[in-house]
């Protein structure tokens, strides 16, 4: 069988809880499309000592479930998980990233030059980067693209991990300029329980994808401030309109129907009704306990992308001067920094840009 027609391998670089919960999503969709792809789907571990001494790999493989991230969730046997990274991804034709934003750059540094020249990227990553020296900001994608030298694409959506793994309906969206690319991932992941939309704007739709985790951040401040519903609603708008005109910033959108797509207003609203970031932050809020403190209590080894964005964000703004522009993008990151009071917050969506007379 010559290489062009041979099937199609799958590695996935990452297995927290979304990592976990794709691979059993693809996992059991390449079943069903005999002799496209290869039914072994090697998943990326980095390797962690449970606490009764096991490793995780071998629980995953010899379980078939994530015990730590992903638990009572069964993970089909074709995929296995893999502590060596270049192991992993070896022979790769996709390559789908699912690992925090913060360790993208050391992770792919360790790949490069060891990925097959014709394979293209999927990440799933929602955050970026911002330049120490220039502050200019940086997509994943374009990390990985720049870093592997292949092409990335991105999908982002309402997808809480649970859900996906327990087959609850949703939906995503994909940015790709590549129709053979976008076929292939329409293959592996458009079913009818998870639907997929599919738009040229690969930048727009990852840093709404970024962002949102940052207004999500203030919806849990918001709520654990006991603000009214007029008020928490007023937040979510007002911080939706700080993502899409951050995004107009650096890009010009296809189309304004974008915004109301599962990457926009949907994943925003998914992730303000009680997701990692907005529950820390209520936490944060009621309690005056740091971040650290609430990730170490409540996360189980995990970590908040919320926070780690409002700084990238607030550093970009500020080399910029634009942080007046983006009252809640810049109180976000000092509330979470301890810099500033909760309840500032909603004080100063009382004189939000948004408001004042054009």
């Amino acid at each position: 069988m010559s290489s062009s027609t041979a099937p199609k391998k799958i590695a996935i670089v990452g297995s927290g809880n979304w990592g976990s919960a794709i691979a059993i999503h693809i996992g059991e969709k390449v079943r069903k499309l005999k002799g496209q792809y290869d039914e072994k789907i090697l998943m990326w571990c980095r390797e962690e000592t449970l606490d009764d001494g096991s490793k995780l790999t071998q629980v995953i493989n010899k379980q078939h479930e994530n015990v730590k991230y992903l638990p009572h969730e069964k993970i089909p046997d074709n995929v296995i998980a893999e502590p060596d990274l270049c192991e992993s991804v070896k022979d790769a034709d996709v390559l789908i990233f699912v690992i925090p934003h913060q360790f993208v750059k050391k992770t792919c540094d360790q790949l490069k030059n060891k990925i097959k020249s014709t394979a293209f990227a999927l990440t799933l990553i929602k955050g970026f980067y911002v330049d120490e020296q220039t502050n200019d900001l940086m997509l994943v994608s374009q990390l990985i693209k720049n870093t592997l030298n292949i092409p990335c694409v991105c999908l982002m959506g309402a997808n809480i991990a649970h859900e996906v793994a327990e087959k609850i309906f949703c939906e995503a969206t994909v940015g790709s300029r590549d129709e053979k690319h976008s076929e292939i991932v329409r293959q592996l992941i458009d079913t009818p329980e998870f639907r997929l939309r599919f738009y040229p704007d690969v930048e727009i739709i990852e840093m709404l994808g970024a962002l949102k985790n940052v207004i999500a951040v203030c919806a849990g401040f918001a709520d654990g401030l006991k603000a009214g519903f007029n008020t928490r609603a007023a937040v979510l708008r007002l911080g939706f309109r700080e993502m899409v005109n951050f995004c107009r910033l650096l890009e010009k959108e296809s189309t304004p129907e974008l915004y109301l797509e599962s990457c926009g207003i949907a994943d925003l609203i998914a992730s303000a009704l009680g997701g990692r970031n907005y529950n820390g932050a209520k936490k944060l809020a009621e309690t005056n306990k740091s971040l650290k403190e609430i990730e170490k209590e409540d996360l189980n080894g995990q970590s908040l992308q919320g926070p780690g964005t409002a700084k990238e964000v607030y550093r970009f703004l500020e080399a910029k001067n634009l942080l007046d522009k983006f009252p809640m993008f810049r109180d976000a990151y000092l509330i979470c920094e301890q810099k500033l009071e909760p309840k500032k917050l909603l004080e100063n969506l009382h004189n939000h840009p948004e408001f004042q007379q054009k």
